[in-house]
């Protein structure tokens, strides 16, 4: 699995904004030069975080983007979640096949006349992104921030 660049740029912006917050909202043309992508790419991906909540736009002169709520509160699965989408990351195509019944596991919760199988692969698969999905989520724009922050200081202290 692979997160697009637009996850990446996403990611980046809020951390600056972020990083800013203490003064003004900043400007499409800032952010996309210190990020070093297109204004008309950037736009598109803040235009996605301000439909969620994520940012709020600020329209006048000074106009720009800031945070919508607090950094701790925006997590990297929030970010993923907009820019990649909500959908499952793995989907059995093998439903019919005579190998998915012998890698299914009968449900017995389920009556004997409407048993169903669950395919092993993707209960394995499911596993693997609720635990992704738990990490991103106990992950925010302010846990990077104060990851910055402590190896700033580190680097200080071994002057």
């Amino acid at each position: 699995m692979q997160f697009s660049k637009s996850t990446d740029y996403a990611l980046h912006a809020l951390i600056h904004l972020a990083n800013a917050e203490r003064r003004q909202n900043i400007g499409i043309k800032e952010l996309s030069s210190t990020l070093g992508v297109s204004e008309s790419y950037l736009s598109k991906i803040m235009s996605k975080l301000r439909q969620d909540g994520i940012v709020r736009a600020v329209s006048g002169v000074n106009g720009g983007y800031e945070l919508a709520r607090p950094a701790e509160q925006i997590t990297f699965l929030d970010v993923v979640q907009v820019i990649e989408g909500r959908q499952q990351l793995f989907e059995c195509s093998n439903l019919n096949s005579e190998q998915h019944l012998l890698l299914a596991e009968e449900n017995p919760e389920e009556h004997d006349s409407q048993r169903k199988c669950e395919c092993l692969v993707k209960k394995v698969m499911d596993g693997a992104e609720r635990q992704l999905n738990e990490y991103l989520r106990e992950h925010s724009i302010q846990t990077v921030l104060d990851m910055a922050s402590h190896r700033c200081k580190d680097a200080a202290n071994k002057k």
